[in-house]
Formats: C-alpha cells, sequence, structure tokens
C-alpha cells in the first residue's frame, strides 16, 4: 500500500476514536426463507420464511461499522414516537449503542425497510417512511443535542449521515458545520440529493456516481479519471471541500484533495449483497481521516472494506478481524 500505513497501529488509534453520527435512523428488517414454487395468483416467487430479524438502520449502521472498528459511535437522530422507535431504541439497547442523541417526536414514522430474502438472495424491498423535513424546532433541538455532545467528549470527527428521510436539512448542516469548525473537528459527508449541494467547507464529500450525476444535474458519457476531474474535481474547489471521495461500484474509487487525484481500482469481490456498502465505506474514510492518512490511503482502506461486506448478505458490519488482516497483507504488496 501507497504512504507506508502501519495497519496494527492505525487500528490501535481507532480503538480510541470519538465519532459523532448524525442522520437518518431507520429499522432493516428481514424476512429470510426458501423458495421452490411460483404463486399461482401471479408469476413471482413464494417465500417460505424460516426466519426474521430486525437491525438498526441508515445512520445507525454507521455508528455499528463505527463501533465494529473500535471507535466510540454517538449517533444523533430523530425517530417517531411509535411501535417501530420503541424497538429501534431497544435494538440500540442490545448492541450496547448510546441513545442520548436521539430525539423522540410524537408527530413521525420511524423508517422500516424489510428485504426479503430467498434462496440467498434479495428478492424484494418495502419500505414504510416518513420524509418530510422535520420542523425547524426539531432540528433546533437536535443540533442542541449535537453541540452538547461535542462539549461532553471530545470528538475526533463528525459523519453526516443523509438518506432524503427529512432529518438533515440546511440549516442543521450549517450548524453542524459551525460547531464543528469552532471544535477543530473533521468532517464527512455520505450525501443524497436533496441536500447535495448544501455541503461547503466541509473535510471529506463521499457521494457514490449515480449522486453525484444525480447532484450536479450532470451526465459523465466516460467513466475516466479526466471526466471525473471535470465533474467531481471542479466540484470540489466551488464548495470549498477538503477531498471528495467518489466510489464507483465494481470501477473503485475517485478521490481528490489539493494535491492532485487518483482512481483506486475494485478489488476482484464474490458480491453478493451491496446493501450497507456505503456506510461501511463512510466509517473507515472518517476514521482514516480523524487518524490523518493521506488521500490515497483512506480510498485504498475504504474501498477494500465496502468490498468485503459486499461478500455478505443483506446490511453488515465490517468483520474487523478480516479486514485488519487483509488491510496488512495489501500493505505488504
Amino acid at each position: 500500500m501507497e504512504n507506508g500505513i502501519n495497519i496494527s497501529q492505525l487500528f490501535d488509534q481507532f480503538a480510541g476514536m470519538k465519532v459523532l453520527i448524525a442522520g437518518d435512523v431507520m429499522i432493516d428488517s428481514y424476512m429470510f426463507g426458501k423458495v421452490d414454487r411460483i404463486s399461482p395468483e401471479a408469476p413471482v416467487p413464494i417465500v417460505s420464511v424460516t426466519r426474521k430479524e430486525d437491525r438498526p438502520g441508515g445512520a445507525a449502521n454507521v455508528a455499528i461499522n463505527i463501533q465494529a472498528l473500535g471507535a466510540t459511535p454517538y449517533l444523533c437522530s430523530v425517530i417517531g414516537n411509535d411501535s417501530q422507535g420503541k424497538l429501534f431504541l431497544q435494538l440500540l439497547k442490545k448492541m450496547d449503542l448510546p441513545a442520548n442523541g436521539i430525539i423522540t417526536v410524537r408527530d413521525r414514522t420511524t423508517t422500516v425497510k424489510t428485504r426479503v430474502i430467498g434462496n440467498n438472495h434479495q428478492l424484494m424491498r418495502v419500505d414504510e417512511e416518513q420524509t418530510d423535513d422535520i420542523t425547524a424546532d426539531q432540528a433546533t433541538d437536535l443540533l442542541v443535542t449535537i453541540e452538547r455532545i461535542i462539549k461532553a467528549h471530545k470528538i475526533d470527527v463528525i459523519i453526516i449521515e443523509d438518506y432524503d428521510k427529512g432529518v438533515i436539512g440546511p440549516s442543521l448542516i450549517d450548524g453542524i458545520r459551525k460547531a464543528a469548525a469552532a471544535a477543530n473537528i473533521p468532517v464527512a459527508v455520505d450525501p443524497k440529493k436533496k441536500n447535495f449541494t448544501s455541503y461547503t467547507h466541509v473535510s471529506l464529500f463521499k457521494p457514490n456516481l449515480a449522486e453525484l450525476v444525480a447532484g450536479m444535474k450532470t451526465d459523465i458519457d466516460k467513466l475516466s479519471k479526466e471526466s471525473l476531474d471535470q465533474t467531481a474535481g471542479r466540484y470540489r474547489i466551488e464548495k470549498n471541500i477538503d477531498k471528495i471521495m467518489v466510489t464507483l461500484s465494481e470501477a473503485g474509487v475517485y478521490i481528490a484533495d489539493d494535491n492532485g487525484s487518483t482512481i483506486v481500482p475494485a478489488h476482484f469481490r464474490n458480491i453478493s449483497d451491496v446493501s450497507g456498502a456505503g456506510d461501511t465505506v463512510i466509517s473507515v474514510a472518517a476514521l482514516c481521516l480523524a487518524a490523518g492518512i493521506p488521500s490515497a490511503g483512506i480510498a485504498v482502506l475504504s474501498n477494500l472494506a465496502g468490498g468485503l461486506v459486499c461478500e455478505k448478505i443483506g446490511v453488515v458490519p465490517i468483520d474487523k478481524d478480516q479486514f485488519m488482516e487483509e488491510a496488512m497483507l495489501l500493505s505488504a504488496d
């Protein structure tokens, strides 16, 4: 691996870090089963359910990845005062994730994504959600909560995890950015379309290619370093972003900063499910950012981590031991 990164020391650094994650949370619900026949009512498979499972999702999955890497996550979001919201809090408790940054409100539905998995393949996803923006008062309450956590703990990096579900908005983004700047905390962003252009003066901005195209209202005819320099690289300068990292699926990862740009090729993987890969990528990227790893190293390690979780079914966190082992092999090359 370039830049001579000591992987063992890096993971030791992760273990002492504190990470604040602000964004949309949800429940990832699963129905696992077998498929051996087609419905006589419609040309669709019949899934005989053998197991059900609920997991914290969205920004909460980022928190789980941060925890899995040995760091301490502080999750900040808004959920509904409904049965699913109560279940979400129970899931956090079960996973030893603090809930003191979660605000419960009466007039909101807690997001649930239900995935139907048949014969180890995702067949369908059903979303129950409310994507209206949270109210101005709720955004203010959330920002106050975030500022309180920043003051109470020595936060090393802030992650804004935007799923376009209504928690993240321009005023909250601006408030987080100012609070982070005052405390000299880097901010890493995983954006979506609605607030794409609201992120300025952040440390790391990580869209995937589809989000970049939609957010910039542009098109990329030919995927190349030159075309990405003209789009993502130019956007980075316009928005005063320190580093922009664009995930390119099987083409790898593009990253640019003031020192230049590069594309890190993807590793060949037995892809089973891409769900949650972006959460893992931003988690690793944010920790590497806080550790002072150069841009190329951030891209290499984030790319590796995203590929590893794609080998698993469903939204799952990174396996720290496997990640560390493969990162060490990579660094030895």
